[in-house]
């Protein structure tokens, strides 16, 4: 698999325009209504966008959501599953375990998590990466805000709430960067089992300094917007009024054949 960050680092190459905060500022941002039927699936979708992007087969960027109808655990490119899953508490409840193309740490997702991704082409070199969270997640953030909940930015690429008194993460996002092209993807927790989290997932081998060594339990939040609330955020966020219906399905195909299938590949790194 291609290095996460494979991409010389240079001055940002888009700027706020008609195609919202991530845009080139000539092309909008278009919105792909697909949710596939698989965790697998939907994460090859994600980075099939951005092999298309990367190719310079897409014009401008899309945003998407979508919605596991059954408990997983989704590990980053690099995490070793040893460290951070439970494997024997996954066979338990039955939950699957899948690797994205994305860094980060493991997430457990389900009914009531909403996943979302944005994928953009760059004309030129993109911006650090501190500044690429920055873009993505404030607009983000402040749309949330806008739905009622008092959503801030925190860690590396985190959104939190306050609740009883303390900031709890509601959002875990991760990017992949190649070279004219990112993704950008994560989770909202809405009314998702935490439990889950507690049960399939060990302590994290690193954290952000506002977790302060907390427990899952105790680090975690729930929106409690409902989906569609979250989806007009993410949508008013990057302005993706346009709607797209074509998606690379042949490329589809072959990365859940090639690695979002292949149980070798999955766990890689154990």
């Amino acid at each position: 698999m291609p290095a996460i960050e494979d991409h010389g680092m240079d001055e940002p190459s888009w700027s706020a325009g008609p195609a919202g905060p991530v845009g080139r500022g000539c092309e909008p941002v278009e919105w792909l209504d697909v949710c596939l039927a698989g965790v697998g699936e939907n994460l090859a979708l994600d980075e099939a966008l951005l092999e298309a992007a990367h190719e310079g087969m897409l014009r401008g960027p899309i945003a998407r959501v979508w919605m596991s109808e059954a408990p997983a655990v989704v590990v980053g490119a690099s995490s070793r599953l040893s460290e951070e899953v439970d494997l024997d508490a996954c066979t338990q409840a039955g939950a699957t375990v899948h690797r994205r193309p994305s860094g980060g740490l493991s997430v457990v997702i389900g009914p009531g998590c909403l996943m979302w991704s944005l994928v953009w082409p760059a004309e030129a070199t993109l911006p650090a990466i501190d500044a690429i969270h920055a873009r993505v997640l404030d607009p983000l953030a402040a749309a949330l805000r806008a739905a009622g909940p008092q959503v801030v930015r925190r860690g590396t690429s985190d959104l939190a709430v306050c609740a009883g008194g303390e900031e709890r993460k509601v959002s875990g996002n991760a990017l992949r960067v190649r070279r004219r092209a990112c993704l950008y993807h994560g989770t909202m927790l809405d009314r998702f089992d935490l439990t889950l989290v507690e049960r399939l997932l060990r302590h994290p081998p690193r954290e952000p300094e506002y977790r302060g060594g907390r427990p899952h339990h105790a680090f975690l939040a729930n929106l409690g917007l409902g989906r569609p609330a979250i989806e007009a955020a993410v949508r008013r966020a990057f302005g993706a009024t346009a709607v797209r219906q074509e998606w690379p399905k042949a490329v589809v195909s072959r990365l859940v054949t090639e690695r979002y299938s292949d149980p070798a590949w999955v766990g890689r790194l154990g």
